[in-house]
């Protein structure tokens, strides 16, 4: 029953790497796809499609930063809170990286029609955003109580 629960353990400590990663990937593609399709259709301002583009990318940051809060030598004991902890976290990170590329790409595609509300068109991936780094928060914080 140990080896479980510290298998359990390293899965949590690497979770929020991973799936920040996978979440980041499928969010900046889903995002520069849109980007590379509005640069068809514009004459200049390329630059602030492949930026937004790109925004998705900081979730990966942020689990990186989870993992080494969560580093440890892992046991029995602290094995299923750093499961939870982990997992629960890279989660959050990778929905949010996925759907904060969704929102990127709709503020891509809508102001390459009207240029002029490309700052407004942005806020929702900012809101987006904003759920990431409460679960990157709470992550830190928790990590703290885990026993070493």
């Amino acid at each position: 029953m140990d080896g479980v629960l510290i298998l359990l353990g390293w899965i949590g400590l690497f979770a929020p790497t991973a799936l920040g990663a996978i979440g980041s990937i499928v969010g900046c593609a889903r995002a520069g796809q849109a980007a590379c399709g509005a640069m068809l259709d514009v004459e200049s301002g390329y630059g602030r499609f492949v930026g937004l583009s790109a925004l998705p990318s900081s979730q990966i940051i942020y689990g990186i930063v989870v993992m080494f809060s969560l580093q440890r030598t892992i046991s029995a004991d602290n094995g299923p809170g750093l499961f939870g902890i982990g997992v629960l976290c890279g989660l959050a990170l990778m929905f949010s990286a996925m759907f904060q590329g969704a929102c990127c790409a709709s503020a891509i595609n809508v102001s390459k029609h009207k240029p002029e509300i490309f700052g407004l068109s942005v806020a929702p991936a900012a809101i987006v955003e904003g759920f990431a780094v409460f679960a990157f928060i709470f992550a830190l914080v928790l990590s703290g109580n885990i026993p070493a």
